[in-house]
C-alpha cells in the first residue's frame, strides 16, 4: 500500500493558513489502497513449474558430473597425460588443469550474464549446456602423452577452459531462472532442487568412475584404466546423457519475471522514437546503462561482496568434499582407488536429498539462521572430521565425510534462493554471473590445488580443514550484514 501525506483539513487547515509562526498540528495521513491489477500477478501452472525445475536441475547434474569425473580420475589421468613427470608434480599438473577451468569462469559470467539479461535466461542456458556436453565428450577422445608427448596436456587444458566458460553462465543462469519461477513463500524449497541435482551429479560421477574401475580392472587387469583407456568411458557417457539434457532444456519456457521486464521495456520504448533512443544510448555512460557489468558494479557493489563471501565459503567446503576428497583419500589416507572414488557416494546422495528440506526450513525460519548454522557447524565439525579420516576404516571415513557434509548442506540448501534475491531483475543474471564465478574461480575451483599445495608445504594433513574454516569467517560477516530475503518479493528494477 502506498502511504502519502495529504493536505490538512478542519482546524489543522486553519492553523496552517494562520502563518508560519502558528504551531502546526499533526497532519492526517491518508492511506490509498493500491489494488493489484491482472498484469501485476504472475500465475504459473504446476506443470510449467515442474518442467522449468527439471530443465534446470538436469543442467547442474551434468555440470557436476563433468567436473566430478575429472576430480575422481585426477590420479589416473596424471599417468595418462603427464607420464615421465615425478608423481607429486604430475598430480599438481592435473589439479592445475582443474583450477584453470575455474579461472575462466568469470569471463563466462561477464559475457553470458549480461547476455542473459538482454536476450533471456532460456536461450543462454541452452547455449551453456551445449558447450559443456561437447567439451566433456571431446576429453574422452584426446590423445595421451605417450602418443604426442608433453603436448597432450594442452588440448586437455583448452577443453577444461571451454567447460569453465560455459559453467560461468550455467549455475548463475540456472539459479536466476529457477528462483524467478518459484513462488515467493516456497522459493527456498524449489530452488534447493537445483543444488540437489548438482550433488547427485557429483555422486553419479563418482559411482561411474568406481563401477568403471571395477569392471575394467577385473576384465583387463589393474593397469587397464590407464593403458587400456578405461578412463575414457565416464567421459564418453556424457554423449547420451547430454542428448537427454539438451532435449529437456529445449522445452523450458522463459521466466515470467524476465518476460514482464521485457514487456515493461517495450512499453517504455514505444514513447521514444528510434533516433531518440539511439541518442540517449550514446549519451548514457556505461556505468549507468542496465545490462552492463559496469552498471552492476556501480549500483550493487555491496551485494556483490556479500555474494562473493558466501559463495567462497560454500564452495571451498563443497569442493573439498567432492572434487578433492578422492585425491585426499588416495594420497593422504592411503585407500584403494575404488574406495577413494566410491567413499563420497553415500554421503553425497543423503546430503543431496536433505537439501529441499533445508530449503523448506529456510522458507519458515529465514535464510540467515540457516547460514548461521552452516558457519557454526564448520568450526565445530570440520577439524574433528579430518582427524577421524586418518583412522582409515570404512565407517570412520563415512562418519568424517558426514561431518563435513553438514555445513556444506546448510550452505548449499539456501544458496540458490538467497544469492539471486540480492539483485533486481534487470541485473540479476549479471550480478550472479560476476559474483558467483569470481568467488568460485578464485577460491572454490582452486581448492583442490591449494589444499594439496598446503599439505606439501606445511606437512599438515589437516590444512584443508583450516582452509575451509578461514572462509567461514567472511561468510559469517556477510550473513550479519545481509538482508533477510525469505517470504519477500524480489526487488523491483532499479529506477534510472
Amino acid at each position: 500500500m502506498h502511504i502519502g501525506t495529504g493536505s490538512a483539513t478542519g482546524e489543522s487547515g486553519k492553523a496552517g493558513s494562520a502563518g508560519k509562526t502558528a504551531e502546526p498540528e499533526m497532519q492526517k495521513v491518508h492511506v490509498r489502497r493500491q489494488f493489484l491489477r491482472e498484469k501485476d500477478i504472475t500465475v504459473v501452472e504446476e506443470k510449467t513449474l515442474k518442467q522449468a525445475i527439471a530443465g534446470t536441475v538436469v543442467g547442474n547434474f551434468m555440470e557436476w558430473y563433468d567436473f566430478g569425473i575429472y576430480g575422481y580420475l585426477a590420479v589416473t589421468m596424471a599417468s595418462v597425460f603427464t607420464s615421465g613427470l615425478p608423481k607429486s608434480m604430475s598430480l599438481i599438473v592435473m589439479l592445475l588443469g582443474f583450477a584453470v577451468s575455474f579461472l575462466v569462469r568469470p569471463l563466462g559470467g561477464i559475457v553470458l550474464g549480461p547476455l542473459g539479461d538482454r536476450v533471456g535466461r532460456q536461450k543462454v542456458l541452452f547455449l551453456t549446456m551445449g558447450m559443456m556436453v561437447v567439451s566433456t565428450a571431446l576429453i574422452g577422445i584426446l590423445p595421451t602423452s605417450k602418443q604426442i608427448g608433453a603436448w597432450a596436456i594442452v588440448p586437455l587444458y583448452a577443453l577444461q577452459m571451454v567447460q569453465g566458460f560455459s559453467t560461468g553462465g550455467e549455475y548463475s543462469g540456472a539459479t536466476t531462472y529457477i528462483s524467478e519461477f518459484s513462488p515467493d513463500r516456497k522459493r527456498g524449497f524449489y530452488s534447493a532442487w537445483l543444488d540437489m541435482g548438482s550433488y547427485i551429479g557429483s555422486a553419479f560421477g563418482a559411482a561411474m568412475v568406481a563401477v568403471t574401475t571395477i569392471l575394467v580392472e577385473n576384465h583387463w587387469g589393474p593397469s587397464a584404466m590407464v593403458v587400456g583407456g578405461g578412463w575414457r568411458i565416464p567421459y564418453l557417457l556424457t554423449i547420451p546423457l547430454g542428448i537427454l539434457a539438451m532435449a529437456l532444456r529445449t522445452h523450458i519456457p522463459e521466466t515470467p519475471q524476465f518476460a514482464a521486464h521485457q514487456e515493461r521495456q517495450e512499453e517504455e520504448q514505444e514513447h521514444w522514437s528510434h533516433e531518440a533512443r539511439e541518442a540517449a544510448w550514446r549519451q548514457e555512460s556505461p556505468w549507468d546503462r542496465p545490462g552492463t557489468m559496469l552498471y552492476v558494479i556501480k549500483r550493487h557493489w555491496r551485494r556483490l561482496l556479500i555474494a562473493v563471501a558466501i559463495v567462497a565459503a560454500t564452495n571451498t567446503a563443497g569442493y573439498v568434499l567432492t572434487s578433492y576428497m578422492p585425491t585426499y583419500l588416495r594420497e593422504e589416507v592411503g585407500t584403494t582407488p575404488t574406495m577413494a572414488a566410491a567413499a563420497t557416494v553415500p554421503v553425497l546422495i543423503i546430503m543431496a536429498l536433505c537439501l529441499p528440506l533445508i530449503g523448506h526450513l529456510s522458507d519458515i525460519i529465514g535464510r540467515k539462521p540457516i547460514y548461521a548454522i552452516a558457519v557454526i557447524s564448520t568450526f565445530v565439525l570440520v577439524y574433528p572430521a579430518f582427524q577421524l579420516l586418518h583412522r582409515g576404516t570404512f565407517w570412520s571415513i563415512q562418519g568424517a565425510l558426514a561431518m563435513i557434509a553438514v555445513p556444506v548442506a546448510f550452505y548449499a540448501g539456501v544458496s540458490a534462493s538467497t544469492l539471486p534475491a540480492l539483485f533486481p531483475t534487470e541485473s540479476r543474471f549479471s550480478g550472479m554471473g560476476l559474483s558467483y564465478n569470481f568467488a568460485v574461480s578464485l577460491f572454490g575451483g582452486t581448492t583442490p590445488l591449494v589444499s594439496q599445495a598446503l599439505i606439501t608445504l606445511t606437512g599438515n594433513h589437516d590444512a584443508p580443514g583450516f582452509y575451509i574454516m578461514f572462509f567461514a569467517i567472511f561468510s559469517g560477516i556477510a550473513c550479519i550484514v545481509m538482508r533477510e530475503s525469505s517470504s519477500r518479493r524480489y526487488p523491483a528494477p532499479c529506477q534510472r
